[in-house]
């Protein structure tokens, strides 16, 4: 829907290797965090996930992000694809696991900053958080700046975090002294958990090409968006391959790489540290505290943009559109900085674990907005316009998304039971929060009302009904797939480690909460049964009749864009 922000942000003209910086910042920032996946998985599996998830997942992803920014480059970026795509329930339900990841982020890169910072000087607890106080306020105010600011430090940031690395792989080839894929996989743990912890790790270490999109209503030239994603996947794939493989070459000891201080740990920094010198590790340390800033800043500009929208659109509180004089989200930033003050203080591994189930909603949902949106919108008329598309024709499209929908899937089931429950929580709780927000705000009724009108007796939008009893249904059938998943998954352990972990309380029992995904599954799965027929009856005749009027809504605003319609011969009304 086209209508007017009573906030204007910043608009920007950004360089094509600014952009593939601040992708490179998004995404990787270099190869940080993949310490943790060889010791617990094993060098084999990690190089071989390491040199596989570039094909079944970064090129899918990014290919996708590409096609779906291409047509509509406005900012929210995938709460605007999903809200264009099926309406404003699920644009919400987008946006908000969008944001809330992203949110977390902020938490998990402040962790490193400080991790690494540790390896340096001798931190306490309350040093600890200082550093990580210091980072947010900071890096918080380089956003207040600008975007144009942004785009200058993530290039400065992106150059010397590759020349870093470049030096690890290459001191480490010519220091070649052990197999770096022995052994295959951490035998203590065994080979699928192996696997799955793995998995869970490099997916978050490729995960971030969505997030550039959410700037694009800043820029002027949003269209190098796309090309800029493919400079950045060979990049960031190369940059986390080759340190990897070089490193292991030349020190080995993979069970004790960690990015944890103390303990024998050992990581990307003792290569030259054994083989150039001390003051190469030193100098690789403070370029890895950059890097982690790097990406902390990045993911401002990102977080503090999630909401914006979704506010403007009325479906969140006005304060997270507020602007000042020079179209900067200052308010926002200011949030997102106390937001990530407070969770901060939890650990690393702890933030990315609780963060991966929730994105990966998002990535099936993306899947399902391109089918949606080739659907309306043709690709032979989008190539002839100049748009990015997917290559390989539907058959490409199909490949990719199977590929999405699977990795997907195995994040959200391997990271544990006790992080899906806690996911699910988090995803159930934004059907509740979606249903709050819609009474106290309205969302687009007051833009529109003729054309959003709402249901008299739920107070939601024409079409909710459906679209709760649809999203009941589905994530009724996750909790129940999750369950069979996770008992053949765990069962020989599970009871075991949860009751050790946890000592009392819902996730000590494994069992329990098996049960309750069965139980909480079926009931969802009936009532979303339910609750579809009844919006079936009730509202799909005047829904109907609105839908081709709302697409023309759509179509007015890729007319205005790109200033022709793909596969329209007759222009939009206004």
């Amino acid at each position: 829907m086209e209508h007017k922000n009573t906030e204007v942000l910043q608009k920007t003209k950004m360089s094509t290797i600014g952009v593939v910086a601040i992708v490179f910042s998004f995404v990787a920032a270099g190869a940080f965090g993949i310490e943790e996946a060889i010791s617990s998985s094993g060098p084999g599996i990690t190089l071989a996930l390491l040199v596989i998830f570039p094909f079944v997942w970064c090129f899918p992803v990014g290919e996708m992000v590409a096609e779906l920014g291409s047509l509509l480059p406005t900012e929210g970026g995938v709460y605007s694809w999903g809200r264009e795509s099926f309406g404003e329930f699920w644009g919400w339900q987008v946006g908000l696991w969008s944001a809330l990841t992203t949110w977390l982020c902020q938490a998990e890169y402040c962790a490193l900053v400080a991790g690494y910072a540790a390896k340096l000087i001798d931190l306490s607890p309350a040093a600890s958080f200082a550093v990580k106080v210091a980072v947010v306020i900071v890096f918080s105010i380089v956003n207040i700046i600008g975007l144009d600011w942004l785009e200058k430090t993530e290039t400065f940031f992106t150059v010397l975090v590759v020349a870093a690395f470049a030096a690890v792989a290459i001191v480490g080839f010519c220091n070649w002294q052990f197999n770096p894929f022995e052994p295959i996989f951490n035998e203590e743990e065994g080979l699928f958990s192996s696997i799955g912890n793995g998995i869970a790790i490099i997916v978050w270490m490729y995960m971030g090409y969505e997030c550039m999109s959410n700037m694009a209503g800043e820029m002027t030239n949003p269209q190098i968006i796309p090309k800029a994603m493919r400079i950045s996947q060979p990049i960031i794939a190369l940059s986390y391959i080759l340190p990897t493989l070089g490193a292991l070459a030349a020190i080995g000891s993979w069970s004790s790489w960690s990015t944890e201080q103390g303990g024998g740990a050992v990581g990307y920094a003792d290569v030259l540290i054994q083989h150039v010198g001390s003051w190469a590790g030193v100098l690789f340390v403070i370029i890895a505290i950059i890097s982690n800033c790097s990406i902390f800043s990045s993911y401002i500009a990102h977080g503090s943009r999630a909401f914006f929208v979704m506010a403007d659109d009325h479906m969140f509180p006005a304060i997270f559109k507020k602007v000042d004089k020079r179209g900067v989200p200052t308010v926002p930033i200011i949030l997102l900085a106390i937001f990530t003050i407070i969770t901060c203080q939890f650990d690393f591994t702890t933030l990315v674990m609780a963060t991966n189930p929730i994105q990966m909603y998002l990535y099936i949902m993306m899947v399902a907005c391109v089918f949606k949106l080739r659907k309306d919108y043709p690709l032979a008329e989008r190539k002839e316009m100049g748009l990015t598309v997917m290559p390989g024709g539907k058959a490409g499209l199909w490949i990719m998304s199977v590929c999405v929908i699977i990795v997907s899937l195995l994040v959200i089931y391997v990271n544990g039971t006790d992080y899906f429950v806690t996911g699910f929580v988090v995803i159930f709780g934004g059907l509740i929060a979606y249903i709050v927000c819609k009474r106290v705000y309205k969302g687009w009724y007051l833009d529109d009302p003729e054309l959003y009108p709402l249901n008299p007796k739920t107070k939601l939008d024409l079409g909710d009904l459906i679209h709760i009893g649809d999203y009941m249904i589905l994530s009724g059938a996750m909790s129940v797939l999750a369950a069979g998943f996770l008992y053949l998954y765990e069962g020989d352990w599970g009871a075991e480690y949860y009751l050790e972990e946890y000592e009392s309380g819902l996730f000590s029992n494994f069992t329990g909460m098996l049960l309750l995904c069965v139980v909480l599954g079926v009931i969802l799965i009936v009532a979303g049964i339910i609750l579809h027929n009844r919006g079936k009856k009730t509202e799909s005749e005047q829904l109907k009749k609105l839908e081709s009027v709302r697409r023309d809504k759509l179509d007015a605003l890729l007319h205005e864009i790109h200033g022709a319609v793909p596969g329209k011969t007759i222009e939009p009304q206004e």
